[in-house]
């Protein structure tokens, strides 16, 4: 009777495997979206994003019965401490991926997020005290040379990438600090957030330059779509992230940044020369490194705790 009401811990992980690939393929394939709506001014889509995200997620935690929580947050003067920098980060962080999408800028977008968990950990050591494995020293280190690589070679600071990769990382350090939740979070950024947006597209409507309603029906919908893939990969992650080790979702993470990558090179056919091929090749050999001591650190930490209560490692997987 109880096997039949309460799910295995396969299921378990079979649903929160399924999870992790839906939320990190929408945000892997996410620049299809934002090449399609490419005609609309990134800032534009970006105001239309915030709003739409902002009414599908409260309406999610509305009917979730997390209601009060938004007033409870939005009551807290310790959480209204970070939120409108938290908000102001992520705004940045999406107005530059769209940007860098309908620039041809996705190969730089896909860097961004592939150093992110290494500009993380560095944000971890100067600001929470952390300290670096060896491991994780060297890989932030082949990371430091492949960005060096990418600015010798073509004379320019990848700033996008920086940008992407520092905006989220600073976002990920506040939210930690401040124990905000991942839903709850982004909602009240994006309630913060929305008068902001709807000020943009009143403006840009009373200038006659709004897209929303001047051009197509179908672009209406396409631009309302933003919250969608906003909202519904989060809820996803959400659900991999109860269900899942964190070692293996931190593994799965870098879905995102292929798919990303893939698209590129491949579909968009954005240049990637030698000097592009030895970057990524930093990146991805650092990355490696560090999933490896993270991979590493976490089953030590399982022995461990194993050890501490009894559990006999000759037998337990």
């Amino acid at each position: 009777m109880t096997g039949s009401k309460t799910r295995s811990a396969p299921d378990e992980a079979a649903t929160g495997v399924l999870a992790a690939l839906g939320a990190f393929g929408i945000w892997g394939l996410a620049p299809l979206y934002y090449k399609a709506v490419a005609a609309v001014p990134a800032p534009e889509v970006l105001a239309h994003r915030v709003f739409w995200a902002m009414v599908l997620l409260c309406l999610a935690l509305a009917l979730g019965g997390r209601g009060h929580q938004i007033r409870q947050e939005l009551r807290d003067p310790q959480r209204l401490r970070f939120y409108p920098v938290t908000a102001a980060l992520v705004s940045v962080n999406w107005l530059t991926f769209i940007w860098a999408i309908q620039n041809d800028r996705v190969l730089e977008a896909s860097l961004g997020y592939y150093i992110n968990p290494l500009v993380s950990v560095v944000l971890g050591v100067v600001f929470l005290s952390e300290r670096l494995s060896m491991p994780q020293l060297v890989a932030v280190i082949l990371a430091a040379l492949g960005v060096i690589n990418l600015v010798v070679g073509y004379g320019s600071l990848p700033w996008v990438s920086l940008t992407l990769a520092a905006s989220f990382g600073c976002y990920g350090l506040l939210r930690k600090r401040a124990g905000i939740g991942a839903a709850l979070g982004l909602g009240i950024e994006t309630l913060l957030l929305a008068p902001v947006a709807l000020g943009f597209l009143a403006y840009r409507a009373a200038q006659g330059a709004g897209a929303f309603g001047r051009v197509s029906f179908t672009l209406d919908l396409a631009l309302m779509f933003a919250g969608v893939i906003t909202a519904v990969p989060l809820v996803l992650f959400l659900q991999a992230a109860r269900r899942l080790r964190l070692s293996t979702v931190g593994l799965m993470q870098y879905l995102a940044p292929t798919l990303q990558f893939l698209l590129a090179v491949v579909v968009f056919r954005e240049p990637f020369g030698a000097a592009h091929l030895l970057t990524f090749v930093c990146i991805w050999a650092a990355l490696a490194l560090y999933s490896y001591d993270t991979v590493s650190a976490h089953r030590a930490a399982v022995r461990q705790r194993r050890r501490g209560t009894g559990v006999d490692l000759r037998t337990t997987k």
